[in-house]
């Protein structure tokens, strides 16, 4: 006999995985914030404070970095800058970054 979602299987599963789908779009329309870090400065405050329009900061990263992609905080995945319509920018992942969490 096949084994679907219906039939309970031994080892006390009960269903969870026919429940997961319907479970998880419980989180689909929270919102997240998603933020690209070009690259990040260390400076003082008396040279912040010197910095007018026009001033360059140089940031730790070279031309042709990846970039950092962080949901909520924690770093997702790295990937480069591209043009959207030539008005905006957008960012292509090109590396998903394992999380180190042991749970």
């Amino acid at each position: 006999m096949p084994i679907n979602a219906a039939t309970p299987r031994a080892g006390g599963d009960d269903g969870a995985a026919a429940r997961a789908p319907r479970d998880l779009e419980a989180v689909y329309d929270i919102p997240v914030l998603v933020s690209a870090v070009l690259g990040r400065s260390t400076m003082q405050v008396s040279q912040l404070l010197k910095l007018g329009r026009g001033a360059v900061v140089e940031l730790d990263r070279k031309v042709g970095d990846p970039i950092d992609i962080f949901v909520n905080n924690r770093l997702i995945a790295r990937g480069e800058v591209v043009m959207i319509d030539d008005t905006k920018l957008g960012i292509t992942m090109t590396e998903i970054v394992k999380s180190d969490r042991g749970g």
